[in-house]
């Protein structure tokens, strides 16, 4: 999904897939941070914090979502969802 659409013509729809994948991204981050997993309990809560993130975006995302995205993201297949919103 490649950001070469001009914010003046960019789709409410392209903005909450932008914002979706963006805190996909992020999670895969906090996930592959060594430094975070010094400290399992932080580590935690930041997982909490942007999955929590993710079930909201997910949840604000217009319908009808396509059955593959939504199929990835009711079964928290989070590293299908970023591959899928990525090819897009």
């Amino acid at each position: 999904m490649a950001n070469a659409t001009p914010k003046a013509f960019a789709s409410p729809d392209h903005f909450a897939l932008v914002d979706l994948r963006e805190a996909l991204q992020e999670r895969l981050a906090i996930i592959h941070d060594e430094e975070s997993r010094h400290d399992e309990e932080q580590h935690m809560a930041r997982l909490r914090v942007i999955s929590e993130k993710i079930d909201k975006l997910h949840a604000a995302l217009p319908r009808p979502i396509d059955p593959r995205l939504a199929h990835y993201l009711q079964r928290r297949s989070y590293d299908k969802a970023l591959e899928f919103l990525e090819s897009v």
